[in-house]
């Protein structure tokens, strides 16, 4: 389940050469805040997951939403 919610939303990762240093730009639309930037582009992917994980860890820890990404959605159910 988490794995393929991460998977779903790295598919919608966009990417950027960055002009003043050539470094990589990454960033999910629909993830505020979650966004990397290395020198080669499989670093930037690599980082761009770290921070997505990272973000949904802090957003479940704050019972934030997460939006669904392509049928897949992370929800949880409230303690009895």
């Amino acid at each position: 389940m988490l794995t393929d919610y991460i998977h779903a939303a790295m598919r919608r990762a966009r990417y950027e050469i960055l002009e003043d240093d050539g470094s990589f730009y990454g960033e999910i639309p629909g993830f505020d805040g979650v966004w990397a930037n290395s020198f080669t582009l499989e670093g930037c992917r690599d980082e761009l997951e770290e921070v997505l994980e990272g973000w949904i860890v802090l957003s479940l820890s704050r019972n934030l939403p997460l939006p669904a990404v392509d049928g897949h959605s992370i929800e949880i159910a409230p303690a009895s």
